[in-house]
């Protein structure tokens, strides 16, 4: 593994001795994983840290009846929370991960990520990490609590653009939701004049009274 391309993308791996930092890049499996593909699953042992290079990891929380719940997304120079709790844990996955679009990653074996980890600088980066993750799955545990599905919805078309290239079944998936639901909720918007639909595609014709259907509590 390229040390240069590693601390490019980690910028924390530089403040690593540089010993350490050598046995790293030696020790690093370069895996390609075709898009779609699921990285890792629940009840399934954790096999190293990963580095994301290209491409990103969906990682989602998956019911017994096979809906999803998004949960994150790690991307480049980030690092999956979760995989890092099994590793500090020993314990088993207990989500699944899969690659969003072609992606590269560099697995560590978890006995060279216990020796990261007594470094002040990495330490830091993982836990500061940890925090950035939780405030967003608390605040995922708001909306999904406190917040009905329109609302949600609303809320969602309003950040994707005028025009939203997607299909029923993956504004479900980010919603956590069921595929006809969200049909039977677009359709409602479609009859308030709110959007127009197509072809795997929503455009938005009323913004301000997708903002009311996202306020109204």
């Amino acid at each position: 593994m390229n040390q240069e391309t590693l601390v490019a993308l980690y910028p924390v791996l530089a403040k690593l001795p540089a010993e350490l930092l050598q046995r790293i890049c030696a020790a690093l499996q370069t895996l390609s994983i075709p898009s779609g593909t699921t990285v890792f699953d629940e009840h399934q042992p954790c096999r190293g840290f990963g580095f994301v290079l290209d491409g990103a990891v969906r990682v989602v929380k998956v019911s017994a009846a096979g809906r999803e719940l998004p949960l994150y997304r790690v991307t480049a120079g980030e690092s999956c929370i979760i995989t890092s709790s099994c590793l500090l844990g020993h314990t088993d996955y207990n989500a699944r991960g899969v690659a969003d679009g072609p992606t590269t990653l560099a697995l560590l074996p978890g006995k060279l990520f216990d020796e990261m980890l007594a470094e002040p600088a990495f330490r830091s980066f993982i836990f500061s990490l940890f925090s950035e993750r939780l405030a967003e799955l608390m605040q995922l545990v708001e909306e999904v609590a406190f917040h009905k599905l329109d609302q949600r919805l609303a809320a969602l078309l309003l950040g994707k653009g005028r025009v939203v290239h997607i299909s029923h079944q993956q504004l479900a998936d980010e919603l956590g939701s069921v595929r006809e639901m969200v049909s039977r909720l677009l359709k409602r918007f479609e009859d308030q004049n709110l959007v127009r639909l197509g072809r795997e595609q929503v455009e938005v014709l009323d913004p301000a009274g997708l903002r009311r259907a996202a306020s109204v509590t």
